[in-house]
């Protein structure tokens, strides 16, 4: 037995694959991305009857025609790394469709097995297949699964053990016929490939000819530098003139064709058997989308539902959310005893206790957030938004498949911009890939709820969930009309058709839910204690040098001295009022706190960081932004979570009152520099001001560093314009 089986996870969007795979691996999951691209490589490592099964999340794709860069990612996979077999994720429910996949693996020779996925939905609708006659037909296992459930799990991993005893099975070609106009020349094709050996270390001679019939552009590419490339090319362009004159198709559409025509013949032989008199009434997904997907009831469900998703995210979050500051505060006053005053204690305090810990104290929001976000996806409901939100987004110049970027992106507050952007490679029309790819930053991403939650709490404590909501629809409006701005002028061109499969719903597992949440929060919490951690010291760093010079120090120092002086003057004396004695030592006491704020202020302006935010606070000011928010705003270029872990070094740094340990919310409540139209004004700059370091280097690798940097400019100014307006406009209504 081999010391390992590389399994190959595939199939179709929606069907299933990525729940079936976390059923398979559990929490024993390692998330990368594939070498040289920016597609995400999901992959475990199971022991099964003693065997160590290697098993690879394959991205989700329709074909193996390298259209879009998942296919490609998913063939070269194959193509180079030749995995012991692939495991095909079908949803059962729409076999002929799913089994287009099946029958490219199968003219590639790779060892299949067949899971047949969702089929309690099948069983539901009245329908049985017949798994047996189907493997025999196909000559390849065929499981019936319920990956929600686990239902199949074991039956793949025990056909799987089958391919152990030979690691590397020969590849062993499906080969159909194509008809008359095409199967001549394929024969032709292969008959000249094989001979000179033509990529045939790569691909089945027959499946290079067919790919170069179907125009594959990355089969061309490689073929370039060999004579018979040439050959082959010539022969692929007169057989598509022929094509087009007789039958006014392409050889691209007459395979497509075949293969239909043969997953047809083989489903018609008594492999679907249906119960004619269930098979007459609606399922229950079909009659629920007559409701969910109402062009007018459709749009007001799913208002209700992003709003009863931020209010019982606030509701059941509240709580929590104190527990953890409690925390922070309480291990800030630790370190309070037991550090000695200086550098030290300040780095710890005020680097690293209140910048990482405000970030922290939105775990339990952030996960309740990701914990209903994936009850959405997993019961097929994001599915009906994309679908009903098609047809506004044509409108402003975008394409159906943009609304899972956006989605991903955050357009249900908790996502993340990246693979948001990467996930526009989905759209074939680089126009709309382009305007997808820039607009799609403006979602309140995972990294700017903290933001926009410390606001909340700050000034509309009592709305919350409708400041979250509105938010987010304020996103979704800028976003598109931005959109329609850009393929107005600078990316202007014709929109493509949109055709998307609604998924059947489904009722999500406890596990499957509690993995993508914990993925995700977890991916939170990471960043929070490496990459937040380090600009939190580096920023804390910027905040406290140069130190401030020994003669204004002195000066602080001296007025101080004094104050304490006559504290203790009045602590001794024997004055015949006590409440006259008591007075006088609060005013003292204030004095000497005011005269510490004055001097952490003046120590924090004159530091890098101070001097940067004060350089910029005539322009900001405008916005209703003072210095002290100007260096919270630079540090969000990185990441927009170090906003609030800035905000928390510079109050804690510069505090008006010293021994405060209130939650940030509070303090910036307290401040007379903010109020809820600066609040206001904040939100509107943080969600649509330049995306942060990582997303600009994923937006010039799926465009260009041009496009990238033209989003960091014009996001900038367009947040800082509309910041404006709101903060002056505001002011005069007040």
């Amino acid at each position: 037995m081999s010391d390992r089986i590389i399994i190959a996870l595939a199939g179709n969007p929606n069907s299933g694959k990525s729940t079936f795979f976390n059923a398979l691996t559990g929490a024993r999951q390692h998330v990368a991305n594939y070498p040289g691209v920016t597609v995400e490589k999901k992959e475990g490592f199971i022991e099964f009857n003693g065997q160590r099964l290697h098993i690879v999340d394959l991205p989700g794709t329709y074909s193996l025609t390298a259209y879009s860069q998942e296919e490609l990612v998913a063939r070269n996979f194959l193509v180079n790394e030749r995995p012991h077999l692939v495991v095909d994720v079908l949803n059962a429910g729409a076999l002929e469709r799913n089994l287009y996949l099946a029958v490219q693996f199968l003219e590639l020779g790779i060892p299949l097995i067949l899971a047949l996925n969702m089929m309690d939905e099948v069983r539901k609708q009245g329908r049985r297949i017949d798994t047996n006659r189907l493997s025999s037909l196909l000559g390849v296992p065929v499981v019936e699964t319920v990956a929600r459930t686990g239902e199949g799990k074991e039956a793949v991993l025990h056909a799987t053990l089958e391919f152990s005893d030979s690691p590397k099975v020969p590849w062993k070609p499906l080969r159909i016929s194509y008809g008359p106009d095409l199967d001549p020349v394929i024969q032709e094709m292969e008959t000249e490939i094989a001979s000179d050996h033509f990529l045939t270390d790569l691909f089945p001679a027959r499946w290079t000819a067919l790919k170069y019939l179907e125009e594959d552009p990355q089969v061309r590419e490689l073929g370039k530098g060999h004579a018979i490339a040439e050959k082959l090319e010539e022969m692929a362009a007169q057989v598509s003139e022929h094509c087009q004159s007789t039958l006014r198709t392409t050889p691209d559409s007459i395979i497509a064709d075949y293969r239909y025509g043969y997953i047809s013949s083989v489903l018609r032989q008594d492999v679907i058997q249906r119960d004619e008199s269930r098979l007459r009434r609606m399922d229950m997904s079909d009659r629920a989308d007559k409701i969910v997907t109402h062009r007018l009831i459709g749009p007001m469900i799913m208002i209700g539902v992003l709003l009863g998703l931020y209010k019982a995210t606030f509701v059941l979050g509240e709580a929590p959310m104190g527990w953890v500051e409690n925390f922070f505060g309480w291990m800030g006053e630790m370190a309070t005893v037991l550090l000695p005053e200086g550098l030290l204690r300040s780095l710890v305090i005020s680097g690293i206790i209140d910048g990482v810990g405000g970030i922290l104290s939105f775990v339990p929001l952030i996960a309740i957030i990701f914990i209903l976000l994936a009850i959405l996806e997993d019961s097929g409901y994001i599915a009906r938004m994309a679908y009903m939100l098609d047809r506004v987004f044509r409108t402003f110049g975008l394409h159906g498949s943009s609304v899972m970027p956006f989605i991903v992106s955050g357009g249900i507050a908790g996502g993340c911009a990246v693979p948001g952007i990467m996930g526009a490679r989905a759209l074939r029309s680089p126009k709309e890939k382009l305007a997808t790819i820039l607009t799609a930053p403006f979602m309140p991403c995972g990294a700017k709820i903290p933001v926009f939650l410390m606001l909340a709490a700050a000034f509309f404590p009592e709305k919350g969930a409708s400041v979250m909501f509105w938010i987010t629809l304020g996103a979704w409006i800028a976003a598109l009309l931005v959109a329609k701005l850009l393929r107005l002028t600078i990316i202007r061109g014709a929109s493509t058709p949109f055709v998307m499969e609604l998924p059947p719903y489904r009722l999500p597992t406890i596990k499957g839910v509690l993995i993508h949440a914990w993925e995700r929060t977890w991916m939170y919490i990471r960043k929070a204690g490496t990459v937040i951690l380090a600009l939190a010291i580096l920023i804390w760093a910027a905040m406290t040098f140069p130190l401030l010079p020994e003669e204004q120090t002195a000066v602080f120092e001296t007025k101080q001295k004094q104050i304490e002086q006559h504290i203790a003057e009045l602590e001794s004396a024997n004055f015949s009022v006590p409440e006259t004695t008591n007075e006088s030592h609060e005013k003292l006491r204030a004095s000497l706190a005011h005269i510490e704020a004055e001097k952490s202020e003046a120590a924090l302006r004159h530091a890098l960081a101070g001097r940067l935010g004060s350089a910029l606070e005539p322009l900001s000011a405008l916005a209703g932004f003072d210095w002290r928010t100007n260096i919270a705003l630079i540090g969000g270029f990185a990441a927009k979570e170090v906003i609030v872990s800035t905000l928390g070094t510079v109050y804690s740094l510069g505090e008006i009152d010293p021994e405060d340990t209130a939650p940030l919310s509070q303090r910036l409540h307290k401040d007379p520099a903010w109020s809820p139209v600066t609040a206001l004004s904040m939100i509107v700059f943080v969600l649509l001001y330049a995306p942060c370091f990582v997303t600009i280097v994923v937006m010039a690798r799926e465009s260009s560093w041009g496009w990238a940097l033209f989003a960091m400019g014009f996001n900038t100014m367009l947040a800082f314009g509309l910041a404006t307006v709101v903060f002056q406009v505001g002011r005069l209504l007040n």
